[in-house]
């Protein structure tokens, strides 16, 4: 690959605008929702999915109902996806308040990460 050809797809990576969001794992047979904060919501399905499926995600009861039910088991959604401008920016802070807003309507629910 060309030099040129490698700096311009660095900076269209440096560029990119991925979804960021409240990223939600619910157990269908128990209603259990688990929610995150995510800067990359498909990344981070497939990074938390990841570490289901390898029967070493840090949230127990998650991984219990994820080895009880199977993926099929549960319905992955983002409940709540943030706008903004500079995808460079920390926007933790903004991720975090969204979850709690969403926390605060399920009283049911809880965090992926503990």
């Amino acid at each position: 690959m060309d030099m040129r050809r490698k700096k311009q797809l660095l900076e269209e990576y440096k560029n990119r605008r991925p979804e960021m969001g409240v990223i939600s794992y619910r157990c269908i047979a128990t209603n259990e929702s688990f929610l995150g904060i995510s800067k990359d919501t498909k990344a981070d399905f497939n990074s938390t999915s990841a570490k289901l499926d390898g029967n070493y995600h840090p949230n127990k009861r998650l991984l219990e109902l994820w080895n009880h039910y199977g993926m099929k088991g549960f319905e992955l959604s983002v409940m709540k996806v943030l706008k903004y401008e500079n995808p460079a920016d920390d926007h933790t802070a903004e991720l975090e308040a969204l979850r709690e807003q969403c926390l605060a309507q399920d009283k049911q629910a809880r965090r992926i990460w503990k």
